[in-house]
């Protein structure tokens, strides 16, 4: 009767450890698998100060930032300002200019005359107003800039840039039309009918787009559009739907992202861009409120990255967390060298557009899943060239943090240590009972 109960405990055990390392197993499978929850757009606003600055208004506060941390920073000129931001949870940073001084700096250099190759923006960490000018601006519009910012004040900077400002629009897949050659950006829909918004840039009102250079699969046709001004416009889908994938947005190397909301962006924020001609690219915003002059004209309100782009990536979607941000408009550099890109801004085009995103369905987060199967909605999903990117580095990610996977492994390892001590036990118990049983033999 003892041995029967004894092989029962054993058993029990045996069955527990196995059991705990399933679990274990299971809780870190579910902990590399699973992604956090996307944050709303009225979350990502909160979190980076963008409602302080809001409240505060624009003669206390001069913009906001998130530092290397994460965390909301909000430039303001006064001791109660900076009191009421600290309550708030954020960082103050005093700064001798409000942002109506700046902003005045870049109205006084728009109504000057237009200088192709120029651009300028308000560096919020700085506090200044920054003018470049590419390797086109000659040495006398250059002069010229340089004795206006003079005369506006010391908080205006002039930086020379390689390259040039140029909008990317040549060689490009995976749309194509007379007009050029573009990447897809976003998927829309006005209740009714669906669009690709792509940028304003890639071809005038009419221009007819296919998903192959032969022409022999139509995507839809440019129905509206703003550029100059702003880089915004709409491709009516051919068929007036947009297809199975149309919330996912391709990276390549067999992968998208699920677009689940649109934001706005902020400052120090960690961004993506995916584009048929370079593919997955990432980097942070720098600046927000930029003008740029292409030769072509001048475009105003963009956002300023440091993420590089090359001909061809016109129009592709600037994403982070699963939040649509912006459309690729233009910049100078290459992704060999580097350099900067310039993006339309996806809210104000969606409300001067009357539409709405299309998002992907109830999921978790942004979690890679595999790019649409029909050609058009892949060309509408913003498809680009296999590299390996976002996926990778979430993985990683979340393999590193001990409060996702340290539990599930804490279980597995426990369990491990359990079965071999119960395997241990239970060889000594049998070695022993069969000392007692042959030793009436041994001699």
């Amino acid at each position: 009767m003892r041995h029967a109960r004894r092989r029962i405990v054993r058993r029990v055990a045996r069955l527990a450890s196995v059991g705990g390392i399933v679990l274990g197993a299971a809780m870190v499978t579910q902990a590399v698998a699973s992604e956090p929850p996307a944050a709303s757009p009225g979350v990502l606003a909160e979190n980076t100060g963008a409602g302080l600055v809001d409240k505060l208004g624009s003669s206390r506060t001069a913009g906001s930032w998130m530092d290397g941390r994460g965390r909301p920073v909000v430039a303001v000129t006064d001791d109660e300002a900076a009191a009421e931001v600290r309550r708030a949870g954020a960082t103050a940073k005093l700064v001798r200019h409000s942002m109506r001084e700046l902003k005045s700096a870049t109205e006084e250099l728009r109504s000057a005359p237009r200088v192709p190759g120029t651009a300028w923006l308000v560096d919020y960490r700085s506090n200044e107003v920054v003018v470049r000018g590419d390797s086109t601006v000659s040495a006398a519009d250059w002069s010229g800039l340089t004795d206006l910012a003079d005369g506006i004040g010391g908080f205006v900077r002039m930086e020379r840039t390689e390259g040039t400002f140029t909008t990317r629009i040549n060689g490009a897949l995976p749309i194509l039309s007379t007009a050029g050659r573009c990447s897809a950006g976003f998927n829309v829909t006005d209740g009714k009918t669906d669009f690709i918004l792509t940028a304003g840039h890639c071809g005038p009102d009419g221009s007819v787009w296919f998903a192959d250079n032969r022409g022999n699969r139509p995507v839809g046709r440019t129905v509206t559009g703003s550029f100059p001004g702003n880089d915004y416009s709409l491709v009516q889908y051919a068929g007036g739907r947009a297809g199975d994938g149309a919330g996912i947005v391709a990276i390549g190397n067999g992968q998208g992202v699920r677009i689940t909301a649109v934001g706005e962006t902020s400052v120090g924020q960690r961004v993506f861009r995916s584009g048929s001609s370079s593919g997955l690219r990432d980097g942070e915003v720098t600046a927000l409120d930029a003008t740029v002059n292409y030769p072509e004209g001048t475009v105003t309100g963009l956002i300023e990255t440091n993420v590089c782009a090359e001909p061809g990536d016109s129009g592709g979607p600037l994403f982070s967390e699963g939040i649509a941000l912006g459309v690729t408009s233009g910049g100078s550099g290459d992704c060999r060298e580097g350099g900067t890109t310039f993006f339309q801004p996806l809210p104000q085009a969606l409300s001067a557009l009357g539409v709405q995103l299309i998002t992907s369905g109830p999921q978790n987060g942004q979690g890679t899943v595999p790019p649409p199967s029909d050609p058009q909605s892949a060309a509408a999903s913003g498809g680009s060239s296999p590299v390996s990117g976002e996926a990778g580095r979430e993985l990683l990610a979340r393999l590193a943090d001990p409060r996702n996977v340290g539990p599930g492994l804490l279980v597995v390892g426990g369990s491990l240590v359990a079965l071999v001590a119960t395997r241990y036990i239970r060889t000594e118990q049998d070695r022993k009972a069969y000392q007692r049983y042959y030793s009436a033999t041994w001699g």
